[in-house]
């Protein structure tokens, strides 16, 4: 893959609130050559989920719940296919919300909306903490849809060209954080960042 074009390819967004009980917001956004029927079946069978993310099962319907193999999971609340689902991650003030756009040419543009407490992210510089992996599940569901497979998703995310791009990654979502954290809390969430997504080249200081 081009590792400069797929980080191109997704816009991203930190939002911190004026209130200190509100919540940190971490949007991305990338548009997909693909109906948006086609890209909500990626996004929710089970069966091509696994092709490009991890396994997933679970009650899957309004008020049920999931689990992704190795992830978090979570409790759906709310699926209007195929344009918006909004589900619960990891824990239930941790929300995230995916909203399906047409972009013309039977092009998609899929959002992806990712909310925690203040208290929870620490800062905007939480950002750090979900950005990447988001990223990572971006760039392989493009490879998904565009039929180029990548064999196991999970062994996949530990290759030498992934790595780079988590690399490349966390440095853009440092970029886009800037100025909406302060320089260490910026500098700690780098760290713990590396140390989950680069963790052979996690930097010192």
């Amino acid at each position: 893959m081009d590792i400069v074009e797929e980080l191109a390819a997704i816009h991203r967004e930190v939002d911190v609130p004026d209130d200190p009980g509100g919540t940190v917001r971490v949007a991305l956004r990338r548009r997909y050559p693909t109906t948006a029927d086609d890209l909500w079946e990626a996004l929710t069978d089970p069966e091509r989920v696994r092709r490009w993310f991890m396994p997933l099962h679970g009650d899957l319907r309004v008020g049920g719940t999931f689990p992704l193999e190795g992830n978090a999971g979570g409790d759906i609340l709310a699926c209007e296919p195929p344009r918006l689902l909004r589900v619960t991650f990891g824990h239930e003030t941790s929300i995230v919300v995916l909203r399906l756009t047409d972009a013309g040419d039977e092009d998609t543009e899929l959002e992806l909306e990712h909310t925690v407490p203040v208290e929870m992210a620490g800062s905007a510089a939480g950002s750090l903490f979900v950005g990447p992996g988001w990223d990572g599940a971006l760039m392989g569901l493009g490879l998904h849809l565009r039929g180029e497979a990548v064999g196991d998703p999970v062994a996949a995310a530990n290759s030498p060209e992934v790595i780079e791009f988590n690399r490349r990654s966390i440095d853009r979502w440092t970029a886009v954080t800037e100025g909406k954290a302060t320089a260490e809390e910026i500098e700690a969430a780098r760290q713990m960042s590396f140390a989950q997504f680069v963790p052979d080249d996690a930097p010192t200081g």
